[in-house]
């Protein structure tokens, strides 16, 4: 998944909302319930990217389906050390159908929701303007 990995560490997010499927379903390592479709995905993903610090991947992994991919991540927020890991899969198209996303430790993870939190307002204007 080298196209999603290039655009997410360079901040590209419309690369990245090209790679999205219509239907795209968001798991969040901080919401229970999942988010769905193109426009919310992309404006939660814009969110995270702006509340990332040194983000970048440091090892990726492919299933042998080939639309099966797992990139562990490292990043900072608020002062918080986290490692997480992007689930992807790949629909007949090769756009991404479903994106998890689960991240550690504890504190991390913490620092992370009340970031998005903050995030939300702007998210949910930004993905009703797509």
């Amino acid at each position: 998944m080298e196209a999603f990995r290039k655009a997410a560490e360079s901040g590209d997010t419309a690369a990245v909302e090209a790679l999205l499927a219509d239907d795209v379903v968001f798991h969040s390592p901080v919401a229970f319930k999942p988010y769905a479709g193109k426009a919310l995905t992309a404006a939660i993903l814009r969110g995270v990217l702006r509340v990332f610090e040194d983000f970048h991947y440091v090892r990726e992994m492919s299933g042998a389906d080939g639309r099966s991919h797992s990139l562990v991540f490292r990043t900072t927020v608020q002062g918080k050390d986290i490692e997480g890991c992007d689930f992807l899969h790949l629909n007949d198209e090769g756009l991404i159908d479903d994106l998890t996303v689960m991240v550690r430790p504890l504190s991390g993870a913490q620092a992370l929701a009340e970031a998005m939190a903050a995030q939300f307002d702007r998210i949910q204007q930004e993905a009703t303007a797509s």
